[in-house]
């Protein structure tokens, strides 16, 4: 595995606009970038790349990133490959941490993938949601948040019921929901319910751009009125940036 601290470094270091403009002729716009989105047809430049916040986005079909998640995704690449790719070009030797247990590294590999994998189905859900929910749909616009916004950031919609998951999980007794937080189990009872209920709905990306968590904020006058997810093995709160 590639140290934390190497990866945080090799971001600080590379610049996204270089990266991207290698594949994808850019063009100046304001403070940012724009150029017709690779990861999709279209006809009007929808792809925008942020100096600033060294992330893409894409309005048309949502994609999102940072330069390590733009090179995996344009290339094909895994993780590892991407950010070797990326240290190369600036000259940076990759170190890698030795596995004391191989099997207990691997277990860990795999608890990450289910858990991203969780989260990400369940920010597919809620930006689904987001579309017929005319209650979420008019807070947002009354706080100005445009549709463009909206998708921009990914956000969504939990619905109030119970267990709104049940209906788009294979499994609602997944070990992964109850240990990425998106669902809460009673111990008197061992019932599951949904953790986010009747809330707009705001992904939290760790600096490759992928879903550690959600942060959500109460319609109406329900307590808490901000929710966010709770510690996970994803989500370490004293690490991430929200």
């Amino acid at each position: 595995m590639i140290p934390q601290d190497f990866i945080d470094q090799l971001l600080s270091r590379v610049d996204i606009v270089d990266v991207v403009d290698r594949y994808v002729p850019l063009k100046k716009a304001g403070q940012n970038y724009m150029a017709c989105c690779p990861f999709h047809k279209e006809k009007s430049p929808s792809f925008t790349v942020s100096p600033s916040k060294q992330f893409y986005h894409c309005f048309g079909c949502g994609a999102h990133g940072s330069a390590i998640g733009f090179v995996m995704e344009y290339q094909g690449l895994n993780f590892v490959e991407a950010v070797k790719n990326l240290a190369e070009g600036l000259g940076m030797q990759v170190p890698e941490e030795r596995a004391a247990n191989p099997e207990a590294s691997r277990a860990a590999r795999e608890k990450q993938l289910s858990l991203e994998g969780a989260l990400t189905q369940a920010a597919t859900y809620y930006k689904q949601q987001l579309k017929s929910a005319v209650n979420a749909i008019g807070y947002l616009k009354g706080r100005g948040l445009t549709g463009e916004i909206a998708a921009r950031f990914g956000l969504g919609y939990a619905p109030g019921d119970w267990q709104n998951l049940a209906s788009v999980v294979s499994d609602y007794q997944s070990p992964a929901l109850l240990e990425s937080g998106l669902v809460i189990e009673a111990e008197d009872s061992g019932r599951r319910y949904d953790r986010f209920r009747d809330r707009v709905m705001f992904p939290i990306r760790n600096q490759r751009g992928a879903i550690i968590g959600f942060g959500g904020r109460v319609l109406g006058k329900g307590e808490p009125k901000y929710l966010n997810s709770p510690e996970t093995p994803l989500f370490e709160k004293g690490r991430e940036l929200y």
